[in-house]
């Protein structure tokens, strides 16, 4: 198994798209708004996810960084740009956990590179996890109150 993965599109471990993984990201957030010709940005921690938004149309790929399982600015950085209008791949890289990815899925996330490799069973069922919200999230996932009034 590797030990450093989310470095390229062979070692993403999870991705709900259906078009053709990009390669890592090789800019930063600050980079990017220099460069543009720049496709593929990372976000780090304290990085404003908000300046991407003028570059949302060209931008394939967005990474965002979780270095620690403890800190989740990246959650709201993938809610900014989905709810801002990315449809690009939006990539949890790093500390993901099990317990984090159905949270991480509702917030915009549709590819995932842990640092280490998780089990594939136990993801299946935290993907799962949850059939019915309450909550509109990024994922756009019908509510409780949404069904209950379709009846």
């Amino acid at each position: 198994m590797a030990d450093s993965l989310g470095t390229s599109p062979d070692e993403v471990q999870f991705r709900f798209r259906d078009d053709e993984p990009v390669d890592h990201a090789a800019v930063t957030v600050d980079s990017v708004l220099e460069q543009t010709n720049a496709t593929a940005v990372r976000i780090e921690p304290g990085d404003d996810a908000r300046l991407l938004l003028p570059f949302l149309d060209r931008l394939a790929l967005v990474e965002v960084n979780f270095p620690a399982f403890g800190d989740g600015r990246g959650y709201s950085a993938a809610r900014i740009l989905r709810e801002a209008g990315y449809t690009g791949e939006l990539r949890a890289v790093g500390a993901v956990l099990i317990d984090q990815l159905s949270h991480m899925r509702r917030c915009g996330f549709d590819s995932f590179a842990p640092d280490q490799r998780l089990d594939e069973e136990d993801a299946a069922r935290a993907f799962a996890t949850w059939e019915n919200v309450y909550q509109r999230a990024a994922d756009a996932r019908r509510t409780i109150a949404d069904k209950r009034h379709e009846a």
